[in-house]
């Protein structure tokens, strides 16, 4: 479907979504969202995939880490910087995948690896809330309500924070 959702086939042939767990990809709209998608359609299409699921989503969703043999597709997402460690959901994680998701996002950004090649690149998160309008400036964490250091100002004018969770308090 993208960069963090893909439908299977169950046991009995039925079609389910599944929302890739502790991961963020770019929209398809945005730099590296077909990219994304190609990546993790190479680690699962015509393979036999276990979910490992205890959520469902707003969406009806099945949101779980999906394993591709013994490969988690989640993290190579991660690994292979075609999505970003949702940090936002990060403690519905193990403590283990929490720390092995940092870290393989840490060590994407080091390594220049797929969205991380781009000098900016912005989180879906932010783009799905309009970011590809947004000028982005820096303040000190005191000027910041919400503890974040963002500064932005959307399409009309207004000013408002990105907390450190991606959420924006005005």
């Amino acid at each position: 479907m993208d960069g963090d959702t893909v439908e299977v086939l169950d046991a009995t042939k039925t079609p389910r979504r599944i929302r890739l767990a502790g991961i963020d990809s770019p929209e398809k709209a945005q730099p590296f969202g077909a990219r994304s998608k190609q990546h993790l359609s190479d680690q699962v299409f015509g393979k036999k995939v276990e979910v490992l699921s205890n959520k469902t989503d707003k969406y009806g969703r099945i949101v779980g880490k999906a394993l591709a043999g013994s490969k988690d597709a989640n993290l190579e997402q991660v690994r292979s910087g075609f999505a970003w460690h949702y940090k936002e959901y990060q403690k519905e994680q193990s403590a283990n995948d929490r720390e092995t998701y940092a870290n393989a996002e840490a060590s994407a950004r080091n390594k220049h690896s797929g969205l991380w090649n781009d000098p900016k690149p912005m989180p879906p998160w932010k783009w799905r809330h309009g970011g590809k309008t947004e000028a982005i400036v820096q303040r000190s964490a005191s000027d910041c309500p919400c503890g974040g250091t963002s500064f932005c100002s959307g399409s009309r004018g207004g000013l408002y924070c990105i907390a450190p969770n991606g959420k924006k308090k005005y």
